[in-house]
């Protein structure tokens, strides 16, 4: 039954992650980087504390008396991430979110699988979970091979992308996403996954932090809600900082306030758009602690996401236009990433 709930608070957050784009979408006369930073303050600040105020008691107490070391790791790799959640939101800008998900989230469930394993063998004790008794016994070496099928799964939507620049004409391929590019798009989705990892590490660095709020009887359901705060933080500084380089260059300052733009549509559709992004990562906690923050809870809530993203990317039309032989390559890489799920939750279960 706890494997059960696993997979639906996965399911939960993966679809609230691979939805949250839709409403920026819907956001006028905005220039990019000033819609984004609305929905960061939501998403990175706002929210996760308000979650961590509602189950976790005296959760800033708990942050401000651990370890620095542990507050300095979790931030870090916050940080880090936060450079994967920015090129995560250009990916979606130059290649769509069936494309752009497909591959940012499909490096990112690769190298959140082994971060934590490689952490625990150069910076811990531990005999399990690490990446030398992945590679030494069955169970691990499986999880491995599916990490390697989903690799393949990522070129085979990478070779979609490249046939559909061949085949549409600009018109047809900016119809759907206006500023579709594949180069740009492919550079900063390979940044995103791989950067975007660091969320899985920076859980890992702060389980001291969830642990002591078990401890003061927290539920454990919700444990990690007081370590997202500490890495949110992180990535808030780095979309913050790169957003108001955006709004300076660019002269877009003048958006937050601009009265020919619908305001009060603009702040509601970035604040749904970065509460339903939190959402992911609160169900992810969820998950985790029924499953363990192990390979395939990492793989089941990217699987989730890309699965979601390009049912959306379908609906939306992103391969309106295509031949029957660019959406079968399409559908066919999503299939093999989805397969590499399957394979690691075999290997996580050996």
């Amino acid at each position: 039954m706890e494997s059960i709930l696993g997979v639906i608070f996965h399911s939960v957050g993966g679809f609230a992650s691979g939805s949250f784009y839709i409403p920026y979408n819907r956001v006028k006369s905005w220039a990019w980087e000033s819609a984004w930073i609305v929905g960061g303050v939501v998403s990175w600040l706002l929210v996760p504390y308000l979650a961590a105020y509602l189950t976790i008691p005296d959760f800033m107490t708990i942050i401000k008396t651990t370890d620095q070391g542990v507050i300095f790791w979790t931030f870090l790799m916050g940080l880090l991430w936060g450079i994967g959640g920015l090129t995560f939101g250009l990916a979606m800008r130059y290649l769509g979110m069936s494309l752009g998900m497909s591959i940012a989230l499909s490096l990112c469930s690769t190298f959140g699988a082994l971060l934590p394993a490689v952490y625990r063998d150069v910076f811990t004790n531990d005999v399990e979970g690490t990446f030398s008794y992945m590679i030494s016994h069955t169970g691990g070496q499986v999880v491995l091979l599916g990490i390697l099928v989903c690799l393949g799964g990522i070129m085979v939507c990478g070779k979609a992308g490249m046939m559909k620049e061949k085949e549409l004409t600009e018109e047809q391929k900016t119809e759907t996403i206006k500023e579709f590019n594949l180069t740009k798009g492919l550079i900063v989705a390979t940044i995103s996954g791989m950067m975007s990892a660091c969320f899985n590490f920076g859980i890992e660095a702060g389980k001291a932090m969830a642990e002591t709020a078990v401890a003061k009887g927290c539920n454990p359901l919700f444990q990690n809600n007081v370590i997202f705060v500490v890495v949110l933080w992180g990535g808030f500084v780095t979309n913050f900082v790169w957003c108001m380089y955006l709004n300076t260059r660019n002269k877009t300052f003048g958006d937050y306030l601009n009265a020919k733009a619908p305001l009060k549509k603009n702040y509601t559709f970035a604040a749904v758009a970065g509460t339903t992004w939190f959402l992911q990562f609160f169900f992810y906690g969820m998950g985790e602690s029924k499953l363990g923050n192990g390979a395939s809870s990492w793989i089941l809530h990217m699987a989730t996401i890309i699965l979601t993203s390009n049912c959306w990317g379908i609906v939306l039309g992103e391969w309106k236009g295509v031949s029957k032989s660019i959406f079968r390559t399409i559908l066919t890489g999503i299939g093999i990433i989805l397969l590499s799920v399957i394979i690691v939750g075999i290997g996580n279960s050996l």
